[in-house]
């Protein structure tokens, strides 16, 4: 079976970091680009950053400069700094063919999420 989980969020205030991990589990974790999308409450789902399986990486503009994504053998991290109360959301990693940017296509894994709570 196919797990991806995410970890790492929680409450920070303004101006603070959180690094938020993407775990791997049933899948050849090296054949697959790593994308993470956020969802804030009453807003769509978006695309926040996406890394190739050949480690380039993709950022949406609302976060370049802030976040970095990074992988290794069996997981994924999106370390976000300078956070703002705009970044609150639902972290979700996934697991698919390659990046379009910062969007991940052909999406084949979800993971559950992780809320991020940034405080003013």
């Amino acid at each position: 079976e196919v797990q991806l989980v995410e970890s790492g969020g929680g409450l920070v205030q303004a101006g603070g970091s959180l690094r938020l991990s993407c775990a791997a589990s049933g899948l050849r974790f090296d054949d697959y680009a790593i994308g993470w999308f956020r969802q804030a409450p009453g807003k769509e789902r978006e695309g926040v950053s996406c890394i190739n399986d050949d480690g380039g990486t993709y950022y949406a503009d609302s976060v370049k400069g802030r976040f970095t994504v990074s992988r290794d053998a069996a997981a994924a991290y999106l370390q976000m700094g300078s956070l703002k109360p705009e970044d609150t959301a639902v972290y979700y990693c996934a697991a698919g063919s390659y990046c379009n940017g910062e969007e991940l296509a052909g999406v084949n894994y979800w993971g559950k999420g992780t809320l991020v709570t940034v405080t003013s």
